[in-house]
């Protein structure tokens, strides 16, 4: 497994948590990375997405103007800045990598290699 999503955790609503993901394997050769989540009962969802010289950025409506997604690619990490949480957003967070340039924004189910989840429990 070359991904790895870390940083979750326990946040109060209105906080703030950044979420990492490290794609070391996949650093030289890669099109887009992307954030996903899964809440109980619910259907893995696209959060955000980048495509691998930024010039491509995709949120879902219900993360845009409080989650920014960045990446350093010289520390081949991708990173998901989360502000004012709400517990709608708690879920087990993952990231994705798409190697093959396609159609943007690139629905979930084209993503080639996932890493595991990190929880985010948003809560008082």
């Amino acid at each position: 497994v070359q991904l790895q999503a870390c940083g979750g955790g326990l946040v109060q609503p209105g906080g703030s948590l950044r979420l990492s993901c490290a794609f070391g394997g996949y650093s030289s050769d890669y099109y887009a990375i992307g954030w996903f989540r899964q809440a109980p009962l619910n259907e893995r969802e696209v959060v955000a997405s980048i495509s691998r010289n930024g010039d491509k950025i995709w949120y879902a409506d219900s993360v845009k103007g409080r989650f920014t997604i960045s990446k350093d690619n010289a520390k081949a990490t991708v990173f998901l800045q989360m502000n004012n949480a709400k517990p709608r957003d708690t879920a087990v967070y993952y990231c994705a990598v798409k190697i093959q340039e396609i159609r943007w924004p690139i629905p979930l189910w084209q993503y080639d290699y996932w890493g595991q989840g990190t929880q985010l429990t948003v809560s008082s």
